[in-house]
């Protein structure tokens, strides 16, 4: 028997819309990076984009447990000597909470260009409005990745 790989005219890419509101950040990465990379789907080949497109709303409500918020730093670097920065994911909450997101899904996806372009189907919002209402997402509920109360 050989093995199945996919065809371009194979893939279908569908569109998800995750609310994140209540959700912890590390599980609803895991979640919305499978649904990209498309090991969901029985068709799945990591050499091709299988994925799907995921609109993810409400960013500024996600949920860091255990007092991460002010204890993890984003790292980021001009490229000089001495151009090394950093920032809490509290400030980051506050100030660009769609970065927050888009760099938790971003580290679970390949470093290749097959990762970027992955990437490139992630639409991230702090607020509850997006405007892909034509693209009709269907809502997708990630009961594991929602926060204890």
């Amino acid at each position: 028997m050989r093995t199945y790989s996919p065809k371009q005219g194979d893939i279908t890419s569908a569109w998800h819309l995750v609310d994140a509101e209540g959700m912890v950040l590390g599980r609803l990465a895991t979640e919305v990076a499978t649904r990209l990379r498309g090991k969901h789907k029985p068709i799945f080949a990591p050499h091709l984009d299988t994925g799907d497109h995921v609109v993810v709303v409400n960013a500024a409500k996600v949920v860091l447990t255990s007092g991460k918020a002010d204890a993890k730093l984003a790292y980021r670097h001009s490229g000089y000597p001495g151009g090394l920065k950093s920032r809490s994911y509290a400030e980051m909450l506050a100030s660009r909470p769609e970065e927050v997101v888009r760099r938790a899904v971003r580290g679970m996806l390949p470093r290749t260009s097959l990762g970027r372009q992955q990437l490139a189907k992630l639409k991230v919002y702090a607020g509850p409005d997006h405007p892909h209402q034509a693209q009709s997402p269907e809502p997708l509920d990630l009961p594991a990745a929602r926060a204890r109360a």
